[in-house]
C-alpha cells in the first residue's frame, strides 16, 4: 500500500475521477471542491493537499484539503489506507476531518493514536437526492443576482453564516465574496431590502450544491429562505434536468423547508 501526493490538479483528476464517480452522491463535498480547483483555481489561496491511497494500482482512498479547511476523506474501499493518510500529515495542524462517519471515526481515532490529540464529533450532516421540487407558497418579494454593490453586505452574512455552523471565520472571507460574484453563483431574495441568500453551483450533469443558504435572524420564519432556495434550486433542477445533492449542515436551518417541499 502507497501513499502518492500530487501537485497537478488536472493529473490528480484524471487519477481519480472514476473511482470518485463510482460514489458520487457520498463524495459529493469532495468532486465539488475538485470542480472548483479544476476551474476556478484562485478561489483558494493556498496550495492543495491532493492524496492517494493504492494497492497493486487500486484506489483504497482519496484525501485532499485546502487550507486553513478541514481534511475530507472520500469513501474508502480500504480503511487501512486512511492509516497513510494520517502518518503523512501528522506534522501538519489539522482543524478536523469530514467525511462519511465510519471513515472519520476511523481516521480521527488513527490521528488520536498517532499525535496525542483528542477529537469530538462537531457536526453531524445527512444528503438528500433531490429528484422534484414542490411548489410552495412564496414569501413576498422577489430573486436578484447578487452584485458588486452587496459586497459588504455578503461579507457579513457570510461571516454570520460560518460562525452560526460552528466554522471559523477565516481571513479569506472577503476573498470568497470577491469569488462568488465573479462566479455570479449567489442571489438574494429581497423583500424592499435584502432578507435571505443562497448560492448554489453545478458540479457535475448529476451533481449540484447549495453551499450557502442564510437568512439574518430578524428576517426568519417569513419564508424568505424557503422561496429563495426554492426558486433557485427549482431553476437549477429543470435547466439540467438531473439530480441535486446538498449537505443538510448548510441549510439546516431551513428543515420545515425540507420537509415541506422536497421529494427525497
Amino acid at each position: 500500500m502507497q501513499l502518492n501526493r500530487f501537485d497537478n490538479i488536472q493529473e490528480f483528476w484524471h487519477c481519480t475521477q472514476a473511482y470518485l464517480l463510482q460514489h458520487q452522491v457520498e463524495n459529493n463535498v469532495l468532486l465539488s471542491i475538485l470542480h472548483t480547483l479544476l476551474h476556478n483555481p484562485e478561489r483558494y489561496l493556498s496550495k492543495p493537499y491532493l492524496a492517494i491511497v493504492q494497492t497493486s494500482g487500486e484506489i483504497g482512498a482519496v484525501a485532499i484539503r485546502t487550507p486553513p479547511q478541514k481534511l475530507i476523506l472520500s469513501k474508502a474501499q480500504n480503511m487501512d489506507a486512511l492509516q497513510l493518510i494520517a502518518q503523512d500529515l501528522r506534522q501538519e495542524q489539522l482543524p478536523g476531518s469530514m467525511g462519511l462517519a465510519k471513515e472519520v471515526e476511523i481516521f480521527s481515532q488513527i490521528w488520536q493514536a498517532l499525535t496525542g490529540q483528542f477529537y469530538q464529533r462537531s457536526v453531524v450532516m445527512k444528503i438528500y437526492q433531490l429528484t422534484a421540487v414542490q411548489r410552495v407558497s412564496t414569501a413576498r418579494g422577489y430573486l436578484r443576482l447578487a452584485t458588486e454593490g452587496d459586497r459588504s453586505l455578503l461579507i457579513k452574512w457570510l461571516s454570520a453564516f460560518l460562525s452560526e455552523i460552528d466554522e471559523a471565520v477565516s481571513e479569506d472571507v472577503e476573498h470568497q465574496v470577491d469569488n462568488r460574484l465573479k462566479q455570479q453563483n449567489t442571489y438574494f431574495w429581497v423583500n424592499s431590502t435584502p432578507v435571505s441568500v443562497a448560492s448554489s453551483k453545478q458540479v457535475l450533469p448529476t451533481i449540484g450544491r447549495i453551499n450557502l443558504a442564510y437568512t439574518p435572524p430578524e428576517y426568519r420564519r417569513k419564508g424568505y429562505a424557503t422561496a429563495c432556495v426554492a426558486v433557485r434550486t427549482y431553476a437549477k433542477l429543470h435547466a439540467v434536468g438531473a439530480i441535486y445533492e446538498l449537505p443538510l449542515r448548510e441549510i439546516r436551518a431551513f428543515t420545515a423547508f425540507l420537509r415541506k417541499s422536497w421529494q427525497c
